[in-house]
């Protein structure tokens, strides 16, 4: 069992603790989960009056928290400082170098010793994993990929040719990498298949979640940026390029040669159109269908997306429809009722003489006359 003291997490996390620094810890858990010994992370006082009347041994804060009764380690930063804490008590699994007998390798490839292959993989002709990387089981690395140091490919995970991976990346269950693009072309009848014959690069420090496919490029690459974090069952096609430290959410889907700036983030199940330029800093909110470029720093929403205050402004306006549509039928009863007064009136015949033949009554200069009179 992992253990630290409370004083050993606060010289990890450059914090201070408020209590008794050598209460042992020995995971972590919510507040409504807590058993002593466990850690628990608060930054609100609904979260910290939580934690003060559970049974954990001390609780993860910033700012001017104190308790009477609860260790305190007091950080910058609860949030950042809990997903620091999070990888001390559960480190990643350490697996063991070596090849499984089970696992097929190219007498070409060159694999670093430090490096794990696990059962029923195959590894292509000149292939080359880093040290200390794993293909977890079952995974397909066809011929001339490189893999860099430290990268996870989990069960199944199947990297076409010619991929390039970097370091520390990792790849979740069921992954496909440099599959081939969505390239045809309408000839004589029938859609004739075009080639793709460029590649996937994934740069360091990206992880990639379950069930992603990303399409290696037609003639070029189809590049995933450092640091960039892809949920699980994302579609990206041929010739994207996202840039470094973006979030890819789940169930979104990029057509192809559309180019993502730095630092953006999309929201879950949009959908993005090809050949597109999106800025840096870019938001873009669940269930959009994005067909225009965005400009550095733009938020869009809907479909088709639109400025967010915008898009907002138009959702607000469809809720209000039902009531505008069940006024709009009141006003007409009542401009009937008045037209109905109009015609029993003394006047009523020279008001019905002053309109036109075909004229609407709505245009007659009278008959905003008579609305007046009764209004």
């Amino acid at each position: 069992m992992i253990s630290f003291t409370a004083d050993q997490l606060a010289v990890q996390l450059r914090g201070e603790v408020c209590g008794d620094g050598a209460v042992p810890l020995t995971g972590c858990a919510c507040a409504a989960k807590a058993r002593a010994g466990d850690l628990v992370f608060a930054e609100s006082e609904t979260h910290f009056a939580a934690a003060e009347h559970s049974q954990a041994s001390a609780i993860l804060v910033a700012g001017p928290f104190t308790s009477a009764n609860k260790v305190l380690i007091r950080v910058p930063n609860a949030r950042t400082a809990m997903a620091s804490v999070l990888q001390l008590f559960a480190p990643p699994e350490d697996l063991p170098a070596g090849i499984h007998p089970s696992a097929v390798i190219a007498e070409s490839a060159q694999i670093d010793p430090t490096a794990h292959i696990g059962p029923h993989c195959v590894v292509g002709a000149r292939v080359r994993l880093g040290a200390r990387s794993a293909l977890f089981g079952g995974n397909h690395i066809a011929s001339d990929c490189q893999i860099g140091d430290d990268v996870r490919l989990f069960p199944n995970v199947v990297l076409y040719a010619r991929t390039h991976i970097g370091h520390r990346v990792s790849i979740h269950a069921g992954s496909v990498i440099g599959s081939d693009g969505y390239g045809y072309v309408f000839d004589a009848g029938r859609h004739r298949k075009v080639l793709q014959l460029g590649n996937v690069i994934i740069q360091d420090d990206v992880e990639i979640g379950a069930q992603v496919a990303i399409d290696r490029g037609a003639l070029e690459a189809t590049v995933i940026g450092q640091g960039t974090k892809i949920d699980n069952l994302v579609h990206i096609a041929h010739n994207v390029v996202l840039g470094q430290h973006c979030l890819i959410l789940g169930q979104v889907g990029f057509a192809g040669s559309t180019r993502l700036g730095d630092y953006s983030v999309v929201a879950s199940q949009a959908g993005i159109a090809g050949h597109l330029e999106l800025g840096r800093q870019v938001t873009i909110g669940a269930k959009s269908g994005v067909m225009r470029d965005i400009p550095d720093g733009g938020k869009v929403l809907g479909i088709p997306a639109a400025p967010d205050r915008q898009a907002k402004r138009q959702m607000i306006a469809v809720q209000q429809l039902p009531g505008l549509l069940h006024r709009l039928r009141e006003l007409d009863q009542e401009v009937q009722q008045l037209r109905a007064q109009a015609s029993e009136s003394p006047g009523a015949a020279g008001l019905r003489g002053g309109f036109g033949a075909g004229q609407h009554p709505g245009t007659s200069p009278d008959n905003y006359g008579v609305l007046s009179h009764y209004a």
